[in-house]
């Protein structure tokens, strides 16, 4: 597999600044690469594709798969995600792939951790959007206030985070593994159909990479 467009020192330094003063990140994502690599259908890609532990959303015989590679304290993740919600909306043919990756630090894993458990009540992606909307540090109240904005059982939360805690750090130490096999270097990624990119894509380039993975179709 060819190597992924990496950001240079000056891009990502300008993103960590934007994301600390609160800056239009959509104005630098617009300046950013976004050449993609096609990929076969290596074992890596499969356990990628076919993991029953990474949670979903959308078709269940979608003609055009879309995976996530996300952190939750990611501002770029933030910032482009609303692209996704909207595709899910109005887009009745694709499936999204989650994979939770938390890379920036305790309290991403602690939120990843939570989003996962929530899906044993059938409530992740009410989360995901809920932790991508909130733009306040992810500590424990603020995780038990988003969880209960959104309709969440706190209760019940709380017994299956315990319960099967190490069940989901698994999980999440799957999804690491499975950005490392790519050779991802930072969130956001996706993998649209065959091709993978790296970085944020906007709500015009999410949906330029939507048809050009449509019209290509899955790896192979």
């Amino acid at each position: 597999m060819a190597s992924v467009t990496k950001l240079s020192r000056r891009e990502a330094v300008s993103l960590a600044a934007a994301g600390a003063g609160g800056l239009a990140i959509s104005e630098i994502l617009r300046n950013l690469p976004r050449a993609a690599t096609k990929v076969a259908l290596t074992p890596v890609i499969e356990k990628v594709l076919n993991d029953p532990g990474s949670p979903s959303a959308g078709a269940a015989n979608p003609d055009v798969t879309v995976v996530l590679f996300t952190d939750y304290q990611c501002p770029v993740c933030k910032a482009t995600d609303p692209a996704l919600e909207r595709l899910l909306r109005a887009d009745s043919k694709v499936r999204v792939i989650f994979k939770d990756w938390p890379i920036f630090g305790a309290r991403s894993r602690a939120a990843a951790r939570a989003a996962l458990a929530a899906a044993r009540q059938g409530k992740y992606l009410a989360l995901h959007q809920g932790l991508m909307d909130a733009r306040v540090e992810l500590d424990g109240p603020q995780l038990r206030r988003i969880a209960a904005s959104v309709g969440i059982d706190q209760r019940q939360l709380a017994d299956d985070e315990a319960r099967f805690r190490a069940a989901l750090d698994a999980q999440l130490g799957k999804h690491a593994m499975q950005a490392w096999s790519l050779g991802l270097a930072g969130a956001p990624a996706y993998l649209v159909g065959p091709y993978l990119y790296q970085g944020g894509l906007d709500e015009t380039h999410l949906a330029q990479a939507v048809r050009r993975g449509r019209r290509a179709g899955p790896p192979v």
